[in-house]
C-alpha cells in the first residue's frame, strides 16, 4: 500500500527542495560577479533567506550577485511566497475536509471561509492576485525611478521590478547595498512599497473575504476582523513609537524633516513587522527601537499570506483569552463571536513554542559569537520572523552561527504553519476523560 505523505510534512520537503535548488543555482559561475563558483556556504544561506523570504544576506545582492543570480533570488523568493500563500490556504482548507461534513457547513456558515469546492481554485486565484499587484507596483516604480532618480529605462525597469517582487512577497532583498535608505524622502517610491507589503503579508483569506464582501464589515469572518484590527494597532503603535524614540536620533530622523520624519517612521512600522527593507541604519537605531523591533518582528503579519512571526491572528487570540481571563468571562468573545477552545491552545503552543525556538537561537548565537546580547537578540528574532532587518552582524557571524540564523528562518517560516495544521488534522477525542483538577496558577 502507497504511502500517504502528511500534509505538513509535504510542505516542509517541498521548501527543502526550493532551498537545495536555489543553492545549486546560485553556485552556478554566471551567478556571481567574480565569475567564480559561490561559496556553498553563501548560496545555501542567501537560498534559505530567500525561500523563506525573510531577506537576510551575508553579502551584498547588487554587486556581488551577477543579473542571472539576482533573477535566480527573485524566483526563489516569489516561489516561498506564492508556496506559502498556497500552501497555507490549501492546509487550512484540509483541515476542513478532516472534520465531518455537519462541522463544515457550520464553519462556512460562521466564518463564511472560501468554500470546499474551491481547491483546485486556490492556487490560481493567489497566482493572478499576485501577479497582478506586482506588476501594478513594478511599473508605478519604473517610472518615478526614471523620473525622478533619472534611472535608465532598463535599470528602472528591473529595479522596479525586483523591489516591487520583493515587497509583496515580504522578502526584503534589495539590489542596493543601502537597501531603500536613497529613496528616505521619496514618498512616491516608499508609499507605493508599504501598500505592496501589507497586501501580501495581510494574508490571502484576509484578501479573499474582502474581495467578495469588501462593501459589508458585518460580514467578514472573525479571522478577518481580528487579523486587520490587530495590524492597524501594531501599525499605529510602530508609528507612534518610532516617532517618540527616534525624534532626535541625529543617525536616523533627527536630520530630516517633520514631513520625512512621519514618512520613515511609517515605513519602518510597515517594514519591521515582517518585509525587511530599511531607510535608515538599523544599526544606529536606539535600544528602545530595538525592543520595539523584537516585538514587531516576532508577532509578524497575517495568516496564509508571505509574511512571518507567529502571525497576527495568534496574538489577537491571546490578548482575548487574557482579557477574558481577566474580566472573569467562561468564554473568549470577539465581534459577536466566540473563539474556539481548539484556537486558544493552538495559539498558546505557536507562542510557546515560537518563544523556545528564539530562546534556543539567542544562546547558540550568544555561545558561538562576542556580539551584544541586544544585537544577537535582534538578528534571531529578524531570522524567526522572516523580517530580514540587522543590525549589521550576520556577515561577520562565523559559518555555525549563519547555519543557526538559516534553521531559525527555515523554522520559522514553515514551522509554525505546518505545527498549526498538524495539530488540527491530529486532533482526537479520546474515548474517555480523567477526572479533573485544578493546579495552581500565577
Amino acid at each position: 500500500m502507497k504511502a500517504i505523505i502528511h500534509p505538513a510534512r509535504a510542505v516542509a520537503l517541498a521548501f527543502l527542495a526550493a532551498i537545495l535548488l536555489g543553492t545549486l543555482l546560485l553556485m552556478l559561475p554566471q551567478a556571481s560577479s567574480s565569475g567564480l563558483s559561490a561559496p556553498p556556504g553563501v548560496a545555501f544561506f542567501t537560498a534559505v533567506s530567500a525561500v523563506c523570504v525573510t531577506g537576510m544576506a551575508v553579502v551584498d545582492t547588487g554587486t556581488y550577485w551577477t543579473g542571472f543570480g539576482q533573477g535566480a533570488i527573485m524566483l526563489l523568493f516569489q516561489l516561498g511566497g506564492f508556496g506559502m500563500m498556497t500552501a497555507a490556504t490549501l492546509l487550512g482548507l484540509m483541515v476542513n475536509r478532516s472534520t465531518r461534513l455537519r462541522t463544515r457547513l457550520m464553519t462556512q456558515t460562521e466564518t463564511r471561509s472560501i468554500g470546499l469546492g474551491d481547491v483546485s481554485s486556490v492556487a490560481r486565484v493567489v497566482l493572478v492576485a499576485s501577479l497582478v499587484s506586482q506588476a501594478v507596483l513594478a511599473a508605478i516604480l519604473a517610472v518615478r525611478l526614471r523620473l525622478g532618480h533619472g534611472l535608465e529605462w532598463e535599470e528602472a525597469g528591473w529595479s522596479g521590478l525586483f523591489h516591487a517582487a520583493s515587497a509583496f512577497n515580504n522578502a526584503g532583498f534589495s539590489i542596493h547595498a543601502d537597501s531603500l535608505t536613497r529613496y528616505a524622502g521619496d514618498a512616491l517610491v516608499l508609499v507605493p512599497l508599504m501598500l505592496a507589503i501589507v497586501i501580501g503579508g495581510i494574508g490571502f483569506p484576509v484578501l479573499h473575504d474582502l474581495r467578495l464582501r469588501w462593501h459589508d464589515p458585518r460580514h467578514w469572518s472573525l479571522h478577518t476582523k481580528l487579523t486587520l484590527a490587530g495590524t492597524g494597532v501594531l501599525l499605529l503603535l510602530g508609528f507612534g513609537a518610532v516617532l517618540l524614540f527616534e525624534w532626535d536620533n541625529a543617525r536616523t530622523l533627527g536630520p530630516f524633516d517633520a514631513a520625512r520624519k512621519l514618512l520613515n517612521s511609517l515605513f519602518m512600522s510597515v517594514s519591521a513587522r515582517t518585509a525587511g527593507f530599511n531607510t535608515v541604519d538599523i544599526g544606529a537605531l536606539t535600544h528602545e527601537t530595538w525592543a520595539l523591533h523584537y516585538l514587531l518582528m516576532f508577532i509578524g503579519g497575517g495568516s496564509a499570506g508571505t509574511a512571518g512571526g507567529v502571525k497576527v491572528g495568534t496574538v489577537a487570540v491571546l490578548f482575548l483569552l487574557v482579557l477574558a481571563e481577566a474580566r472573569g468571562h467562561t468564554d473568549t468573545e470577539a465581534f459577536g463571536r466566540r473563539v474556539g477552545a481548539p484556537a486558544q491552545r493552538q495559539a498558546i503552543t505557536v507562542l510557546v513554542l515560537g518563544s523556545v525556538l528564539v530562546a534556543l537561537g539567542t544562546l547558540s548565537l550568544l555561545r558561538l559569537t562576542d556580539f551584544p546580547t541586544d544585537q544577537v537578540i535582534f538578528e534571531v528574532i529578524a531570522a524567526f520572523g522572516s523580517a530580514g532587518l540587522s543590525t549589521g552582524i550576520t556577515p561577520q557571524l562565523p559559518p555555525a552561527g549563519q547555519l543557526v540564523l538559516a534553521l531559525l528562518m527555515f523554522f520559522g517560516r514553515v514551522g509554525t504553519i505546518t505545527l498549526a495544521t498538524s495539530l488540527v488534522l491530529g486532533e482526537r477525542r479520546m474515548p474517555y476523560r480523567y477526572p479533573e483538577e485544578h493546579p495552581i496558577v500565577g
